[in-house]
C-alpha cells in the first residue's frame, strides 16, 4: 500500500478550493425503491433507513461546481449535503459526467451524508495543472487522482460509488488502499483491467458491444473524438445503446454533453481504451500499481455489486463471475428493465445500494 504522506510529495499535491457558480441543485428528493438492509455500519445495530423514492430526472442540475488542486489536476466537482456528515464519493463513467448522479447526490444528502462527486480527468472543469503533463488515462492513475482528491479534502476514508470507469476506479482504492474506503457499491462488480489478458479474444456478442474500443484504436476514431461534431453524435449513439430503456431526453444528454468540450477530453479518451488493449504506454510511475493489479488482488471492504440487466457488458451468472474477487461483507442485486447508465436510470435503487453498504 503506499503512504499518503509519500504519495503527497510524489505528485505534488496542491492546497486551497475555490467555489465556481453553476445552476441550482434542486432541493429535497422524496420517493423510490429499494429496501434497507439490516447491518452494523454507522447505526450501529438499527437497519439500514429506506431512501425515499425519487423518479430518474427529478433534479437536472447541482448547486454549484467547486475546484481543489489535487495532485497533477484542479479538480472539479459537485458537493452535497452536511460539510461534516459521512463521505461518499461517486465516480462516474465514459460518456458520462458527474449528472449520473444528479438525482443520487441529493438523496444521499438527505440522509446525512457528504457527498463529493468529482469530474474525473478529462472531464468538464478538471484541468492538468501542467500544460507538459502526459494525459494519461491507465487505470492507475485514475485511481490515485481520487486518492489526491481524499487528501487535498482532508478526507480520511469514505464510501465509494461508481459505475464504469468509476466502479474501475473504486475497485483500485478498494484493493490497494482499503484503510480509505468505508465501503464500495461496484456497477458490473470487479472490473481491474489486466492488460496482458485483455490481449485475448471475448465472446463475440462481447465484442460487438466494446466496437468504440476497436475504433478508438484507429486513426479514424481518435480523429472522431477530436471533432466536436463527430464526438457528440458517437457519445449520443453509445447511450442509446447501452441504455436501451431509458428514456432521456435530449437536454439530458446535452448537460453531460458539455463535459466532453474539456481540451483533454479526446486525447484521455483514446489513450485510456488504447491503453486497455496494450496499444498505448502508460508511466514508469504507475507501474508498481499496475504489477499489483495485474494479480487480481481481493477486495476485502464491505462491499455491495450491482448489475443492470439491460446492460450489454453485464456479464451472465448474477455476479457469479466475480464473486471470489471480494472477501469482506457483501451482497450482490441485479436491477432489471436497466442499462448501463445505472445511477442515473436507477436512483434511488443506487442510493440505497450507497446506505445499505454503510450498514453491511
Amino acid at each position: 500500500m503506499i503512504n499518503r504522506r509519500t504519495f503527497s510529495k510524489a505528485v505534488g499535491l496542491g492546497t486551497g478550493a475555490a467555489a465556481v457558480s453553476l445552476a441550482g441543485l434542486q432541493a429535497g428528493a422524496r420517493a423510490a425503491t429499494g429496501a434497507g438492509e439490516a447491518g452494523h455500519g454507522r447505526g450501529g445495530d438499527k437497519a439500514a433507513p429506506t431512501v425515499p423514492a425519487v423518479p430518474p430526472g427529478t433534479h437536472t442540475s447541482f448547486d454549484r461546481i467547486k475546484q481543489v488542486r489535487a495532485g497533477i489536476l484542479d479538480v472539479g466537482y459537485a458537493e452535497a449535503g452536511p460539510a461534516h456528515g459521512p463521505v461518499v464519493i461517486c465516480l462516474h463513467g465514459w460518456p458520462y459526467d458527474i449528472h449520473s448522479f444528479v438525482d443520487v447526490a441529493p438523496l444521499l444528502a438527505a440522509q446525512g451524508y457528504r457527498v463529493i462527486v468529482p469530474f474525473l480527468r478529462g472531464h468538464g472543469t478538471t484541468r492538468f495543472l501542467s500544460a507538459r503533463a502526459f494525459r494519461n488515462a491507465q487505470q492507475s492513475a485514475i485511481a490515485l487522482d481520487i486518492i489526491a482528491l481524499m487528501d487535498a479534502l482532508k478526507i480520511d476514508h469514505a464510501l465509494l460509488a461508481g459505475f464504469d470507469w468509476g466502479t474501475r476506479t473504486a475497485d483500485i482504492i478498494a484493493a490497494l488502499w482499503p484503510e480509505r474506503v468505508k465501503g464500495l457499491v461496484s456497477v458490473s462488480g470487479y472490473i481491474i483491467t489486466n492488460v496482458g489478458a485483455q490481449k485475448q479474444p471475448i465472446p463475440p456478442k462481447a465484442e460487438y458491444a466494446w466496437w468504440y474500443q476497436y475504433y478508438f484504436a484507429t486513426e479514424r476514431g481518435r480523429l472522431a473524438m477530436e471533432n466536436k461534431a463527430d464526438r457528440h453524435d458517437l457519445c449520443r449513439l453509445v447511450w442509446d445503446t447501452v441504455s436501451p430503456t431509458w428514456d432521456f431526453d435530449d437536454a439530458t444528454f446535452e448537460r453531460t454533453a458539455a463535459a466532453f468540450e474539456n481540451p483533454d477530453y479526446a486525447a484521455i479518451v483514446i489513450h485510456n481504451y488504447r491503453w486497455r488493449l496494450g496499444l498505448a504506454d502508460g508511466e514508469a510511475r504507475y507501474e508498481r500499481y499496475e504489477r499489483k493489479l495485474a494479480a487480481r488482488p481481493v477486495i476485502g471492504v464491505p462491499t455491495i455489486t450491482l448489475d443492470a440487466e439491460r446492460d450489454p457488458f453485464t456479464a451472465p451468472g448474477d455476479g457469479a463471475s466475480y464473486r471470489d474477487r471480494f472477501t469482506g461483507k457483501y451482497a450482490h442485486r441485479t436491477l432489471t428493465g436497466i442499462g448501463h447508465n445505472l445511477p442515473q436510470e436507477a436512483p434511488t435503487a443506487f442510493a440505497q445500494a450507497v446506505v445499505d453498504v454503510d450498514h453491511l
